[in-house]
């Protein structure tokens, strides 16, 4: 796609207002009186300059619009007061070719109810002062012509570029859906070798006995199998601190429970440095029969909460969690 440079659209719509005012000066002697028309002048170059001032927003301020729109309305009033409608005025009517280029500017600008409104109004008062015949004579119609182009083009652009948004939003999306697939995959690599590595010396052992396997070695295949649940289950809970309390604790016969919900993915590399840390201190210390640790939900002012649970005096294996007792209840905090 080639693009115009903003800084030669600027220079050119100057350079047909100038234009415009080089006529208006060049025609003074036509009117019966120079002062209405030189007032316009002036009420024309502010109105083009202030159109034309490089800004960063391309929409023209409501202000601005209604400014230019009452400089389009009060032109005619000003110059036809002063000139004979019977005969050729001929450069002596620059305020309609005038009008109709500050009326473009605001159609650029993205004012098009101002634009069509002043091309209107000057449409209205040509035929009411000069006929109907005046509006293809004076050049009414070509500026009406010059307004639809531009209300043609802003229309075109503006949707071109609510487009590109919106394909630009699509990419960004498909990005970082991509990039989620990616981490997953690495993810999901890495803990395969993560258990395999866990697993792969203790299932040849199996292999190299036939399964005949000592009360011993079962009692390490399930805390093998609790540790691979936790690299499935626990994801961002497990670092080498935690994993080793974990150990310690199923070694000395409680049962470990590591769920991660996802609540913790968005905290730094410190902050959840601090709140893993906490949570190995608090199942090493723990003295409890079970201990479940889960990620709370995001949002919340909580990280994870731990939990310990003691079975009753004199049983044992209770398989209802509503009947065991609370060892200690723990809340670790985001912050």
């Amino acid at each position: 796609m080639i693009s115009v440079p903003r800084s030669l659209l600027l220079a050119l719509g100057a350079l047909f207002s100038a234009y415009h005012v080089i006529l208006g000066i060049y025609s003074l002697d036509v009117p019966r009186s120079p002062w209405p028309t030189i007032v316009a002048l002036v009420l024309y170059a502010i109105a083009t300059v202030a159109s034309l001032w490089p800004v960063e927003r391309v929409r023209m301020p409501d202000w601005m619009a209604a400014f230019d729109l009452a400089v389009s309305i009060m032109l005619p009033l000003l110059v036809t007061s002063q000139l004979d409608p019977s005969v050729d005025n001929g450069y002596a009517t620059w305020y309609v070719a005038a009008v109709g280029t500050l009326m473009t500017i605001a159609a650029a600008r993205r004012q098009l109810v101002a634009a069509w409104v002043g091309v209107i109004v000057l449409a209205v008062q040509t035929a009411v002062w000069a006929g109907p015949f005046a509006l293809g004579t004076l050049g009414v119609i070509g500026s009406i012509v010059w307004v639809a182009i531009a209300h043609t083009l802003t229309a075109a652009l503006t949707t071109a570029a609510r487009e590109a948004r919106r394909y630009a939003q699509a990419e960004r999306e498909a990005a970082a859906w991509q990039a989620a697939q990616d981490a997953h995959l690495f993810e999901g690599r890495m803990r395969l070798a993560q258990t395999n590595r866990i697993a792969a010396p203790m299932l040849r052992r199996i292999a190299d006995r036939g399964g005949a396997l000592t009360d011993e070695q079962r009692r390490e295949c399930r805390m093998l199998e609790a540790a691979i649940r936790d690299e499935i289950r626990g994801r961002m809970l497990l670092t080498d601190a935690v994993r080793v309390a974990v150990q310690r604790a199923r070694a000395r016969g409680s049962v470990v429970t590591l769920l991660d919900e996802g609540g913790i993915d968005e905290l730094d590399e410190p902050t959840r440095d601090r709140v893993l840390s906490r949570l190995a201190e608090a199942v090493a210390a723990s003295k409890a029969d079970r201990i479940i640790a889960r990620t709370a939900a995001e949002g919340s002012a909580v990280a994870v909460t731990v939990v310990g649970l003691r079975e009753p005096e004199g049983t044992e294996h209770v398989e209802n969690t509503d009947d065991l007792e609370v060892e200690f209840w723990l809340e670790i905090p985001r912050t």
